[in-house]
């Protein structure tokens, strides 16, 4: 039988990489100068800061399979010690080694088990839950977006998105991007994104009967 997620990278790998390279980048230049203390500030990220989660970008990017499967039997399949692990080891003294971690890293094609997609997607939405606290907004490119959007509608790989919107019709109104049926949810293909991978946050940029659903989910 055919694993989807393996085709699903498959058909996505082409051209994936540079769009991660394209977004690590535009991330590093958005925190370039920022203040020591904003560094502290909570992100989306449930119990993590914004200084926390650009150094777990920093982790995934630093990963292969070998090494990650090795954290996993370390952590005694403790998925959850295996992250903080690996996120303390590249959270370095200071924010700017933080940072400058996380630009080493901009051009890595190293990656855990996972597919290409899945990791332009994280990239994405840790990208979002560390600029929305900061107050730092960036317009990505719509065909970008609507591509992470198609992968999470059918994912619940890594995070719970495909559960998440269950019989509801999410409809973007700045993109081609549409799913599902039942209550609607509208808004920005990136609100949209991001509410499916449970930051609640973004459900006040979308509207229709089902965001209180989502919004609760």
């Amino acid at each position: 039988m055919t694993d989807p997620e393996l085709t699903a990278d498959r058909g996505h790998r082409t051209g994936v990489w540079p769009l991660i390279h394209a977004e690590r980048a535009a991330l590093a230049a958005d925190l370039e100068g920022l203040a020591d203390e904003r560094w502290a500030t909570p992100s989306l990220c449930a119990g993590l800061t914004v200084r926390e989660v650009l150094a777990h970008l920093t982790a995934a990017a630093s990963l292969n399979g070998p090494r990650w499967l090795a954290g996993v039997i370390r952590c005694r399949f403790d998925f959850d010690k295996q992250v903080a692990m690996r996120l303390a080891e590249q959270l370095g003294a200071t924010p700017q080694e933080t940072l400058a971690r996380f630009r080493r890293i901009v051009p890595s094609e190293t990656k855990p088990p996972l597919p290409t997609i899945a990791m332009l997607g994280e990239t994405i939405v840790h990208g979002e839950d560390i600029r929305r606290p900061l107050g730092i907004r960036r317009d990505l490119p719509i065909e970008v977006v609507t591509r992470v959007a198609e992968y999470y509608r059918g994912s619940d790989l890594v995070v719970v998105a495909k559960g998440r919107v269950g019989g509801l019709e999410l409809v973007a109104d700045d993109g081609p991007f549409r799913t599902g049926s039942g209550p609607l949810v509208s808004g920005p293909t990136l609100a949209l994104v991001m509410a499916m991978t449970g930051r609640t946050a973004y459900c006040d940029d979308l509207e229709g009967d089902g965001v209180e659903v989502l919004r609760q989910r």
